[in-house]
């Protein structure tokens, strides 16, 4: 596919190795899956997933194979430059040419809605670990693909209603013009709107090749909102808060909802900037043992850089995926992406990073959410340590109910 980058890791037993059983030589099952990581690797998502969420997904490799040494997995990436049409055709190759059985990460709304209709024609399977579009799980979810980490109804449910209780009670949006900011705009609305707030507008910006909001900004400003909410991400929303601190927006009391930033984001914009900002994030990496253990292997092959949901999704997506996977043999789950998925939502989700969850039939992974706080620079007491916790919201107030997703495979 031309402009995309592409490389492949082979993880596990060299092709013919030999397994030692009852004191005969013997060769070894071939046990092979492959997986496909559309992510961003230069463009404006790049920071929060991209390298981040390859190496997580290695890891998740590397300690499966470790614990299955009968088993290969080889991971295969690509740039697809965060457009639905690239992906689509770099998935179509991998599943007809490459033999590639899951694809995992893509960091975009449009194309990964366009990667579960592909998934479904082709009996594959897809774990979304990054992108946000609730209608995954909603109109458009099915039978082959899961959503992991976070969505847009739930960053818009606990930022929203938080900020309104605060006294954030009119709101203006500034949305990426694509699938992801249009949907985390209007959940997001929808949210302000039920806690007794109003929206007064918004304004979509072109994506991904904006980087000057200045005009965006002062019309938000203009419509005299307290809270002007970005619904976008990556580089888009660190433009956005540095350009409305440059221009003393929020000195002047207008509050910021930075409806999707995480860790690798507030680090770019560094605390003097950041701080006071409230944000929502599935997982910090200095939450628990479990958390911090691995941040730090993660830390160690990406020069001291601490994961992000996303990435930290990355891993326990890649983990249970495979887990279902050695539970159904290599035959059956290489044979149909569907009865995997269905496999992952029969069993318990568990692994030392996210801890316990549990798959909906919608294909939503259910977690805990988080609302927390930039520290200023006078609280950060060590590396990366930028958030406090301000409030959790558990797994059944965290997502929106099943009933009204509509999602097609459900009946109630």
């Amino acid at each position: 596919m031309p402009g995309s980058i592409r490389r492949r890791t082979l993880l596990g037993a060299a092709a013919g190795g030999l397994t030692l059983v009852a004191g005969a030589r013997v060769r070894a099952e071939a046990k092979t899956i492959r997986i496909g990581i559309l992510t961003d690797l230069n463009g404006p998502n790049a920071n929060g997933t991209g390298e981040g969420s390859v190496n997580a997904t290695k890891m998740a490799a590397e300690d499966f194979v470790r614990a299955h040494p009968g088993w290969t997995v080889d991971v295969m990436v690509a740039d697809y430059q965060s457009k639905a049409d690239i992906a689509q055709g770099i998935a179509r190759e991998w599943f007809d040419r490459q033999g590639v059985d899951v694809i995992t990460n893509v960091n975009n709304s449009a194309a990964a809605l366009a990667i579960a209709n592909l998934v479904r024609e082709k009996d594959k399977a897809a774990v979304f670990t990054a992108p946000a579009s609730s209608d995954l799980t909603g109109k458009a979810c099915g039978p082959n693909h899961v959503q992991w980490t976070y969505d847009t109804w739930s960053l818009g449910n606990c930022t929203g209603t938080a900020l309104v209780a605060e006294g954030g009670t009119t709101w203006f949006f500034i949305a990426a013009d694509y699938t992801f900011g249009k949907l985390l705009a209007s959940d997001t609305s929808r949210a302000v709107v039920a806690a007794g707030g109003k929206v007064l507008g918004t304004i979509m910006h072109p994506f991904p090749e904006t980087t000057d909001f200045s005009t965006f900004l002062v019309e938000a400003k203009a419509s005299g909102a307290k809270v002007i909410g970005l619904a976008n991400s990556g580089d888009n929303t660190v433009n956005c808060v540095k350009q409305a601190a440059e221009f003393g927006i929020t000195r002047s009391g207008t509050k910021l909802a930075a409806l999707l930033l995480t860790i690798p984001d507030v680090h770019g914009l560094g605390l003097a900037t950041a701080q006071g900002l409230l944000l929502t994030e599935a997982w910090y990496w200095d939450m628990n043992d479990g958390s911090r253990a691995f941040a730090k292997r993660y830390g160690a092959r990406m020069d001291g850089k601490m994961p992000n949901m996303i990435q930290a999704g990355d891993y326990s997506a890649v983990t249970h995926y495979l887990k279902a996977v050695a539970a159904l043999g290599a035959d059956r789950a290489k044979g149909s992406g569907r009865a995997v998925i269905e496999q992952m939502k029969a069993m318990p989700v568990e692994d030392s990073v996210y801890g316990k969850g549990s798959i909906r039939a919608d294909g939503r992974k259910l977690n805990p959410m988080y609302l927390f706080q930039v520290k200023s620079p006078g609280e950060s007491r060590y590396p990366w340590d930028y958030y406090k916790l301000v409030r959790t919201i558990p797994p059944d107030q965290a997502f929106r109910p099943m009933s009204e997703g509509h999602c097609p495979l459900v009946h109630t």
